[in-house]
Order: C-alpha cells, then structure tokens, then sequence
C-alpha cells in the first residue's frame, strides 16, 4: 500500500510542484492550503508524513506542528525559504517536534535536480520514521527546557591550546541534541567543542546564537582563523567546510574550506574529520556521529579510530535517523554504540 504524505501550503504552485514529486514516486497524496485545513486532516487520516509551509494564512505553519504533534504525532518536514527570517521559527518547529525541513521549490540555489532529491530522500526518511521516535524528542524537548531555566552563568574562554578536542557530527534530527549537548557543559569544561550539524548557510549563525544564550560555554559560527579553544563551541558555517591549521604555538583555529570535493553535505562531517586527523593528535581526541540520513562521518571516523580517536556513534535505539551512525558502526569507525542519553554522559566525563 502506498505511503500517505500531506502537501500543507497556501501556494497552490508549491502544491502543484511537490504534489507532482511525491505523486510521481508513487505516494498517496493529499493537500491542504492553511494550518487549519492540515490540522483537520492529520486528525482524520493517517498520514505517514507531512510537508507544512510556514507562512500561511487562517493558521501558520508552526501552529499547527503544534496541534499536531500535540493530538497526534506525525513526521513533519517543514517547506522553508531558507531565509535567516524564517530561521528562527524552522528552529522553533523542530523544537516542537517538526523532524526536519527543506527548501522551498524555486527559493534555493541548489539546482532543481539537487532539490527533488533532497525532497525525496526526506520525504522517505519521514515515512519510514517509527512513531516512537516522535516520543523520544517529545521527551528530550521538555527536559531541555527545564535546564535552560538555570542557564546563566558567566561564560569564560581560556586562550591557550587544548589538550583534547571533542568533535560532533548530525545532520537529520540533529538540532536538538546539539542544544542538549552544549547546553549541558558547565562553564569548566576543559576542551573545545567542534560541531557539523548539516544546515545551510543562512541558518547556521542563528542557530549558533540561539545555543550561546542557553549555554554556558560560548557558542559561535565558525569563522576563518576562529580560536580553538578550551570554553568554546564552535559550529561549522553552512556553505563552507570546517578544516583545521595548527600554528607554531601549539594553537588550532579554524580554516573555512570551500567544496572543492564536491560533497553533498556543506558542511561536511568527513570533512572536520579527516581535517582533524591531520593535524591533532588523535589519541587526544573524542568524535562522535549523531542521527543522519546517509554516510557522512562514516570514512572519517575510521580514520581517527584508525590513529588513536575514542570514537562513538548513537544507536538505532533513539536515532531519529540510524543512517550516519549506522554507517560509522559498520565500517569499524566507531568503537562504541550509544543512546543519546549515555553519550552525553561520555562527553561530560571525557571533561573530568
């Protein structure tokens, strides 16, 4: 039986567009043009997943994730502009349980081949995504929010090289455990904190800033020549890789690498990876692969295992996704398989 998706968007051509997409590769199809419409329908039929525009008129978009993740949980990707304005709500939605978002047809500077097979690798991603794992970020949502009522403290960074570098790779379903990672390291935490969270490049700065006010070590995007340092968290800036340069003083930074590779992911997790293998010591590094769709990390993480790295990946067990960590557990990248929950408690304890 055909897989069920519900097109949310007051844009009778984006509903025309995605409608002939998702019809073509042979799911059941159903439209709505508001939040309002798309709450009733999600009530009444059991879709496997929903695409839901923001901007809409009678109900947005985020209103109605709401509803229903509330009344009856659903994979929702969220149709976005991409824009740093629509940054904040996208955020918003994946915190109310939105699993991931895509570019809106024809806003995007990806080619149109690129974006339908972006489109359709979420979409099924989305449909095949057991309900419970809606439960699980339901959970980690709530418990977020009540550390972020403490989050106050002054924030400190130690300009001197580290002895030890953690470094985190997540693309689909990602966000959130990044904000309970960062915002789960106490002002002491010892060593830097390197993260490619797949995100273009209108929304990695937001999410950086959205991290920094919760947290408290100091969280920013990277930027060419940025300090790697004990205090920091430092997250990749969309549409550049993150590599690394180590100085005549024993100090990393920060070097901001276009995709000469021709990488699907920009940033790339590989990227940081193989970067780091290179010019730090590997016995003195922690590197962890989080929930994505694909590989991406996978080959990098079995050459830091390969030259010393503690090296962890999550388990299927609350994976939004079990692909990129899969990936690394199966080619040998990975020397330990987690759920979220233990690896956080790894990363604070590699701190001790």
């Amino acid at each position: 039986m055909a897989k069920k998706v519900l097109i949310v968007d007051d844009s009778a051509l984006i509903r025309k567009q995605l409608g002939e997409l998702l019809d073509g590769a042979g799911y059941d199809i159903g439209f709505a043009k508001d939040g309002k419409e798309a709450v009733e329908f999600a009530l009444s039929v059991d879709f496997d997943a929903i695409t839901m525009d923001i901007n809409m008129p009678v109900m947005d978009g985020l209103s109605a994730v709401k509803e229903i993740m509330r009344k009856k949980p659903t994979p929702i990707i969220m149709v976005s502009s991409l824009t740093k304005d629509e940054a904040d709500v996208t955020f918003e939605a994946l915190e109310l349980g939105a699993i991931d978002y895509v570019a809106k047809p024809g806003t995007i500077t990806l080619n149109v081949e690129e974006s339908k097979k972006e489109i359709l690798q979420k979409v099924k991603m989305a449909v095949n995504l057991p309900k419970n794992r809606l439960h699980i970020r339901k959970q980690a949502t709530a418990k977020k929010k009540s550390m972020f009522q403490k989050s106050s403290a002054k924030k400190s960074v130690v300009h001197k090289p580290s002895d030890k570098l953690v470094l985190i790779g997540a693309s689909t379903g990602g966000p959130g455990l990044i904000e309970t990672i960062v915002t789960s390291l106490p002002e002491s935490y010892p060593y830097p904190v390197c993260v490619v969270q797949h995100m273009p490049e209108s929304f990695t700065g937001k999410f950086a800033s959205r991290l920094n006010k919760n947290a408290y070590v100091e969280v920013v995007e990277a930027k060419q020549n940025e300090a790697v340092v004990p205090g920091k968290a430092i997250i990749a800036k969309g549409g550049f890789h993150m590599h690394f340069t180590k100085k005549a003083s024993g100090m990393l930074s920060v070097k901001l690498v276009s995709n000469t590779m021709g990488r699907f992911f920009i940033p790339s997790v590989d990227e940081m990876f193989f970067s780091a293998a290179k010019v730090f010591d590997c016995k003195k590094i922690l590197a962890v692969e989080l929930t994505g769709i694909g590989d991406d990390g996978a080959d990098g993480m079995v050459e830091l295992r390969k030259k010393g790295a503690y090296t962890i990946a999550e388990s299927e067990e609350t994976a939004t996704v079990y692909g990129m960590p899969k990936e690394a557990w199966e080619r040998g990248g990975a020397m330990k398989k987690l759920p979220f929950p233990e690896i956080v408690k790894e990363i604070l304890k590699y701190g001790e």
